[in-house]
């Protein structure tokens, strides 16, 4: 312990050991002693001296330090202390007060040290996956000195150690547990890790979105207060920029969760908004920023137009748009929201037509278009905002044919309101101002009113200007020119450029792809001289931008004229150009317009960012319309008049073949029409066949069901009577109920009663001749005469019986047993004088007889219509099939003939192909014909044949 006492504490005699001695004695004693206390101590002496002698520390002790996070994982204090001990190495902060001119080359000095021992560190990505456990511990001493480190590494190599994190197994998701954390130092300490993590990173950036981390960075700044919040805020949003820029997965999904909708609390301002603070303006900044991510020009067009109704539907816009017209906010944060709603408008037409509608809190109120331009043409507001504000109306301008035509509108005659100021009128005055930068705002600001728009092209040259009294109004066009042939009175050389290169590049903007704006150019005497002159003119480096414009107008002069103006034809301006510059003389100024190095800095991006006023010179807009004309204004220059001639020629044969191409294509979209028509029809009849055969199926079905039903009655009626019939001759209690439907059955049952019959009329001769013989014994007086009117009776009583057996012979068959014994017992009681009482069992009997008889006979009866009645469902199934037999017929016949009209109709289209291969022979020794001229020939309409004439050779596969 005293070589601690001797380290840390009092003065001990002798010469003291150097810092480099101290230290690789602390080193040794981490590596050597056996006791925790004993090399926990040394390591925070290593600490307490690891700022003064950093490389002797990073040198010797980093191994050590390395391998005390390896061991010693069990005390939390000497983790603590190994892991400030290399904070203090790796991080460049210097905290020691130096002289300016030091600081330079000691933070340098540092910055060096720092990323060597960084390098060292992270040499092993065991290390860093030993550091991610790290924060795996919660206790605060261990875990706070781990997030230093580890943002300290990611400070000095990111992309080194991004790749060790990204491959590490829940290496993010550890990071991400920081802000969980309920320590806000921590929480905070590990939004600034995150947000080192996050640089330039996309698939980090991906995965840390997917682990919530926009619903936590919300939260947290809800929490924190929003725009009023702390340093905190700040974090967070600038996590968040770094998450979502240039990032279209993430912008994606933070719009398809929501998260949009929760940025407009944000935005909400009171009325009193005197007394910002700065990290309330930098807060309210960074957030605007975050929604021109979401709706940056540099995106994809389907996403941005997403996200732009998003930010309209939740509420987004017109809380921007207040933002806009209130008073009291600071200049930096108007620009910033100008440029936001600039973006969240640009291209979409819902959005623009709110924009239109807004207006300013003024008396009377005017519209928020009329105030901003205000401050556009005003040369004592900012030049950032001035920039801001064109490019809102630039957006508000883009794709936005309504927009354009209303700005228009404020210029013509018919809708100018004397007592009220309109967009028309500030351009015009700015247009017309002292100030050159008012100047050139105006002039692209009109530009974008007439950008590929007709029709507003048209309707501005009917604008008409009172330049002074008792002078004729002149024309918009004319008045433009004259300033730009004017332009030498301006005193400054500067500001004369600029004016000159807005008024040019409005002028080409107008009479670009319209003739009728070209003849009324051309049809000032004044102007092909003032350009020939301003182009043939030797001047200076700031001049020849303007010469180049002159050639790129007179161009355009050339390109789209319509030689309605005799002096001025396209062959006469071409040889004006030949005599008066030359041809390669005027190519060389055209061509310098796009070597301009503003030129290329204006074609980036559409905002409008320069330096200096100076220095604005192009429009984006407009650089794309010279990349498009160059081309051609160079060949069109080049050509001669034969050449013009042939092409002419050879435009008009082109059009005459394109109609007849066209008429044939009409053609056989007709006969497309007609074959899918006929094509449908089929499909249609065949789908009625295929629903007839089910149909006859289904029926046939039913009748095999019925003859298998009728076959198992049958034959369940056939044993049903056997057992019928025996239980009546049995007991005669009852008949039989069961139906039959056989003829052949009756036709048994009726042989069977016939022979019954005759059995019964045998007996009845019998019984014919006991009863004579009976008579005949009753006429003679004996003994027994006493019995005679018994005898009598029962003769009588015969009689009735004969008469009902004759009548009902051929169905008594059954009763034949029931009958004998009444007869046998009539004739012995007959001979042998019975008393008359037995007459009344006779009686009894044959009343079962009569009863018995009509039961069976209404029976069968009733089976003998349930038979008709079946015969008769059978024969109606029958004409049902017959009928469905018929309709597939007459269906197969129709598809008979609509496949022979199809056949005609593919007959016929192979014709009109043939004569289309022609004709497209005969195109293509035109264009060739052309192209031997030395012209380039569009092939479009060629593909768009062969397409056509593919497309038909698959229908007809």
């Amino acid at each position: 312990m005293n070589f601690f006492r001797g380290v840390m504490g009092g003065q001990t005699a002798g010469p003291q050991p150097t810092g480099a001695e101290t230290i690789q004695k602390l080193c040794d004693r981490v590596a050597s002693s056996t006791l925790l206390e004993d090399r926990r101590d040394a390591v925070r002496a290593l600490k307490s001296l690891s700022k003064k002698y950093r490389m002797e520390v990073g040198t010797q002790a980093m191994d050590h330090l390395i391998n005390i996070l390896q061991t010693d994982r069990s005390d939390s204090e000497i983790l603590g202390y190994a892991l400030d001990t290399l904070y203090n190495i790796i991080c460049n902060d210097e905290e020691e007060e130096q002289d300016e001119s030091e600081d330079e080359t000691a933070q340098k000095q540092a910055d060096d040290l720092g990323a060597k021992f960084t390098e060292a560190f992270i040499q092993e990505p065991e290390h860093t996956t030993l550091l991610l456990t790290m924060l795996e511990e919660f206790d605060f001493h261990v875990r706070w000195p781990a997030v230093k480190l580890l943002t300290a590494l990611l400070r000095n190599q990111c992309v080194q150690l991004q790749s060790i994190i990204l491959v590490s197994p829940m290496g993010v998701s550890r990071l991400m547990d920081l802000l969980a954390d309920s320590r806000e130092v921590i929480r905070n300490d590990g939004l600034l890790l995150l947000q080192q993590l996050t640089k330039g990173n996309a698939a980090i950036q991906k995965i840390v979105a997917f682990e919530n981390a926009f619903e936590r960075l919300l939260d947290i700044i809800t929490e924190e207060g929003s725009s009023d919040g702390g340093i905190v805020v700040e974090d967070c949003l600038l996590l968040l920029r770094n998450l979502l820029k240039n990032n279209s997965s993430n912008q994606n999904f933070f719009k398809e969760g929501s998260f949009i909708q929760r940025m407009r609390p944000w935005f909400e301002v009171g009325d009193d908004n005197s007394g910002w603070s700065a990290q309330k303006v930098t807060n309210l900044h960074l957030m605007l920023q975050l929604v021109r991510v979401m709706v940056s020009p540099v995106n994809s067009p389907g996403a941005t137009a997403s996200c732009q109704k998003s930010m309209y539907q939740c509420g987004l816009l017109q809380q921007l748009c207040t933002i806009l017209m209130a008073t009291g906010v600071p200049a930096d944060i108007l620009t910033e929201t100008i440029n936001t709603v600039s973006e969240v408008i640009r291209g979409s037409q819902v959005n623009q037509d709110y924009f239109a509608s807004v207006n300013a809190p003024s008396n009377p109120p005017r519209p928020a278009i009329v105030v901003l331009l205000m401050s556009m043409v005003n040369e004592r507001q900012p030049f950032v905002l001035r920039c801001a504000v064109l490019y809102c109306f630039q957006c508000f301008l883009y794709k936005n044919q309504k927009g354009q035509g209303e700005i228009v509108a404020t210029l013509l005659p018919s809708t100018i309101d004397a007592n009220s100021i309109s967009a028309g009128q500030l351009l015009c005055g700015g247009l017309f101002s002292a100030d050159s930068l008012s100047n050139w705002c105006a002039s692209v600001a009109l530009a974008h009113a007439l950008q590929d728009n007709l029709t507003q092209k048209e309707q501005l040259l009917r604008v008409q200007l009172a330049t002074s009294l008792g002078k004729p109004p002149v024309s918009l066009l004319q008045q433009c020119t004259n300033i730009l042939s004017q332009g030498d009175k301006i005193s400054r050389r500067g500001s004369k450029v600029q004016t000159r290169v807005g008024l040019l590049m409005l002028l080409c903007t107008w009479i670009n792809n319209c003739p009728i704006a070209v003849t009324h150019f051309l049809h000032n005497q004044e102007n092909v001289p003032f350009l020939t002159a301003q182009i043939s003119e030797n001047l200076g480096e700031d001049e020849r931008l303007v010469q180049g414009l002159c050639a790129l107008l007179l161009g355009i002069c050339i390109y789209y004229n319509d030689n309605s103006l005799e002096n001025y034809t396209k062959e006469k301006l071409k040889q004006l150009i030949e005599k008066r510059i030359g041809k390669e003389n005027f190519v060389e100024k055209l061509g310098f317009v796009t070597k301009h190095e503003l030129y290329s800095r204006a074609a980036q991006k559409p905002q409008p960012v320069f330096p200096a006023p100076d220095q604005m010179l192009f429009d984006h807009e407009f650089t794309k319309l010279v990349k498009e004309l160059e081309g051609v204004i160079t060949k069109a220059v080049h050509k001669s008049s034969e050449d013009e001639k042939k092409e002419e020629e050879v435009k008009k044969t082109l059009e005459q073949h394109d109609n007849i191409v066209t008429q044939y294509k009409e053609l056989i979209r007709e006969q497309d029409a007609k074959i899918q028509e006929l094509k449908e029809q089929v499909s249609s009849m065949t789908t009625q066949t295929e629903q007839m055969q089910a149909t006859m199926a289904q029926q046939l079905s039913q009748i095999q069901q019925h003859k298998d039903q009728y076959n198992l009655l049958k034959l369940k009626l056939g044993k049903e009577n056997a057992s019928q019939g025996a239980n009546t001759l049995g007991d005669g209690s009852h008949v039989n109920g069961m139906q039959t439907e056989e003829p052949a059955q009756l036709r048994e049952e009726v042989e069977e009663l016939r022979s019954q019959h005759a059995l019964l009329q045998t007996q009845l001769c019998e019984k014919d001749a006991m009863i004579d013989s009976l008579r005949s014994e009753g006429s003679q007086p004996t003994e027994g005469a006493t019995g005679g009117p018994e005898n009598l009776e029962l003769l009588k009583e015969l009689e009735l019986l004969r008469s009902q057996v004759q009548s009902q012979a051929a169905e008594i068959s059954q009763l034949k047993t029931d009958n004998e014994s009444p007869l046998r017992g009539a004739e012995t009681e007959s001979t042998s004088a019975a008393p008359s009482g037995d007459s009344s069992l006779d009686a009894t009997k044959t009343a079962e007889l009569e009863t018995r008889l009509a039961a069976q006979t209404s029976e069968m009866e009733r089976l003998k219509e349930e038979v008709q009645v079946l015969t008769e469902g059978r024969a109606q199934l029958e004409q049902q099939a017959a009928s469905a037999t018929s309709s597939a017929a007459i269906l197969q016949t129709e598809m008979a003939k609509l496949e022979a009209d199809l056949l005609e109709s593919k007959k016929e289209q192979d014709d009109l192909l043939m004569l289309l291969a022609d004709q497209d022979q005969k195109i293509q020794n035109l264009k060739k014909r052309l192209k031997d001229f030395g012209e380039t020939v569009d092939d479009e309409d060629e593909l768009d044949t062969r397409d056509q004439t593919d497309e038909d050779d698959e229908d007809e596969d």
